[in-house]
């Protein structure tokens, strides 16, 4: 059984998720942690619970989602995995960083690309990915189907989705991202967003009023 631990990092408030099960491996998506107290947050929880640490997943490449890819590929040797439509986010990285104010001063290459569809294993547990693009190009989500939670990223939160006025962003396309690949999900589906509380797909259909 996964057990998902969430930790809320840097000035942009993003979750970043430890998911790990009985087997004592772990994947952590999205690691945000920028200063040296928030990766010694993540360094301390693996080795407290004497977890290893085997795959770095993103979501997507907006800075504020990647600025602990560095320390992760440093400190455990695990470089991140990303779908490679992202891959020109990477590109102005440093210099989207430096306008608010961070130092990215490492970008590690990527461990691999991921794909849509693809089966995403450690331990015993499996993920699916899914190419939900329309916040960001190259933005996934992963779902795990025997507990019913997806993790979204920046594509979809409690009461509100994902910007669309930033390079990439596509409203309409993000609409179809969610209707065709989260909204299809049971709705007692738990969503884990990229930022803010969980929510569940159900209460999403009835509430959120971006929906249309």
């Amino acid at each position: 059984m996964i057990k998902i631990q969430k930790f809320v990092f840097n000035s942009f408030q993003v979750n970043s998720y430890i998911l790990q099960d009985e087997s004592g491996e772990c994947v952590i998506i999205d690691a945000s942690c920028f200063d040296v107290r928030e990766e010694q947050e993540v360094k301390e929880y693996i080795g407290k619970n004497n977890l290893k640490l085997v795959r770095n997943l993103n979501t997507h490449c907006h800075v504020d989602h990647l600025f602990g890819n560095g320390f992760i590929a440093d400190t455990f040797g695990i470089h991140p995995e990303y779908h490679e439509a992202a891959v020109p986010f990477l590109i102005t990285a440093g210099e989207i960083a430096e306008s608010f104010g961070y130092d990215l001063n490492e970008i590690p290459s990527p461990a691999r690309y991921l794909n849509d569809n693809e089966k995403i294993t450690f331990g015993t547990s499996v993920l699916e990915v899914f190419y939900t693009p329309g916040h960001a190009d190259g933005s996934v989500c992963f779902y795990n189907k025997e507990q019913g939670f997806v993790i979204t990223g920046d594509v979809l939160f409690r009461d509100t989705i994902g910007r669309t006025d930033l390079p990439t962003g596509n409203f309409d396309l993000l609409m179809k991202s969610i209707r065709e690949r989260i909204f299809t999900l049971p709705d007692d589906t738990i969503i884990y967003p990229g930022h803010g509380p969980e929510t569940t797909v159900g209460y999403e259909k009835q509430n959120n009023p971006f929906i249309r």
